[in-house]
């Protein structure tokens, strides 16, 4: 048994928030149809490569990107735009508990696929539109895409290298917005289906990157909104550096094999901080400038230069383990080769294998959920562009052959 059994979800979103929210409902058990435009579907699917190689190594038509965000979900293709297309959306509502979309603010209207007309055929309905800015404000009919939003939200002002160092805004290496995004139209859609359940009453969940990226900032926000706004004080880049901790940063170490080498040294607290002072056979401990953390960010340009002197003495095969042995945070920075080799990656089954139509052992990041008694399954490939259209019409809507291949030959499906 899963957690969202007899949950099913109608998914008219694509590219990455909307698939990333319906991906982990599918992962928890939901029955999740996915609508595709006939002939392309998903635009993420041509988004390579790379791509999926079959059996014999030559790459398919299934983007590596489209595989990764879109598992557990059943691919259903259907022309929103022409009245049949919509009828068939309106049927699947019977039968659905969740519609999900992220078209531009008043596309859903046009094809009479918003909300106000559908709560009518299906009060329960849990709704959610999931947009760049949202449903209102002056901003809701621009288009709002991650790379936009990370940028007017604040996250590229502080991430990147100091100013003084060199550095300039700096987007994050994924797309954070839409994956928080698609995280938080998850929490909000699991929200509203236990008041629908407890109410019969379903509702709308208006879900904007922008509102999600400004959430993100965090205690970074908290510092601005209870100083900065009055001092004048406002967060800037800080490279690998914490704001408020100190040593809290990327350090480089001796070679490895001729090679220059880094570490992560994430002191959180004095304790640890004495600790570290400790295996690196230092007294900063006990400077009135660096005892306490507050004194290190105050005086930090003075204690990060001695700090990188010492850690340039030894390699990382010398720093981590005696780091490790008296409990002070630390970590290597791996590549995406060394991650999906680490043993602790592999112990948590971070890596599943799942069977493709086109090649029968693919690799792909799997589910960090981990539930003790409903735990994620795999319950099939991702699929092929219309792979399930024949199955899910007849399963839910009971239509005959006939009628299915009228659709086909309409270009509805």
């Amino acid at each position: 048994m899963n957690s969202l059994d007899g949950i099913r979800v109608l998914d008219l979103s694509r590219v990455l928030a909307g698939p990333w929210c319906t991906q982990t409902l599918a992962d928890l058990g939901a029955d999740v149809i996915k609508i595709e435009r006939p002939g392309s579907g998903d635009d993420t699917r041509g988004w390579g490569p790379p791509f999926l190689k079959d059996n014999s190594g030559d790459p398919t038509q299934e983007a590596a990107y489209y595989l990764g965000t879109n598992r557990n979900k059943r691919s259903v293709t259907c022309d929103i735009a022409s009245p049949k297309g919509q009828a068939l959306i309106k049927a699947l509502v019977l039968a659905c508990d969740v519609f999900i979309e992220n078209f531009k603010v008043g596309d859903m209207k046009r094809y009479g696929l918003d909300y106000a007309s559908l709560k009518g055929l299906n009060p329960k309905l849990v709704y959610c539109s999931i947009t760049g800015f949202g449903q209102t404000g002056p901003y809701k009919d621009r288009a709002g895409y991650d790379y936009a939003v990370q940028g007017i939200g604040g996250l590229m002002s502080i991430t990147g290298e100091r100013d003084d160092l060199g550095g300039g805004p700096q987007k994050v290496g994924v797309a954070v917005a839409d994956l928080f995004t698609g995280m938080y139209s998850c929490v909000g859609i699991l929200a509203a289906l236990r008041h629908a359940q407890t109410t019969g009453q379903g509702q709308y969940v208006d879900m904007a990157l922008l509102d999600t990226q400004v959430a993100m900032l965090a205690n970074l926000g908290a510092n601005y909104l209870t100083d900065g706004q009055f001092t004048g004080k406002v967060p800037t880049r800080m490279g690998n550096a914490h704001q408020n901790i100190v040593p809290y940063q990327v350090f480089e170490v001796a070679p490895n094999e001729g090679e220059r080498d880094f570490i992560i040294l994430a002191v959180g607290n004095d304790r640890q901080f004495a600790k570290f002072c400790e295996v690196a056979q230092k007294d900063w401990h006990n400077d009135p400038r660096f005892t306490l953390n507050q004194d290190r960010v105050r005086h930090r340009d003075i204690l990060v230069p001695e700090l990188q002197a010492c850690l340039l003495t030894r390699p990382k095969s010398v720093w981590l383990p005696a780091l490790e042995a008296a409990k002070v945070p630390c970590g290597a920075i791996n590549n995406f080769a060394e991650v999906f080799e680490d043993p602790q990656v592999r112990e948590r089954q971070m890596v599943q294998t799942w069977e493709h139509p086109h090649n029968t052992k693919v690799e792909l990041v799997a589910s960090p959920l981990k539930l003790s008694l409903t735990p994620v399954q795999q319950k099939h490939a991702p699929p092929l562009l219309g792979q399930h259209t024949q199955e899910v019409l007849k399963e839910i809507l009971s239509l005959s052959d006939s009628e299915i291949t009228q659709l086909k030959i309409d270009q509805i499906i």
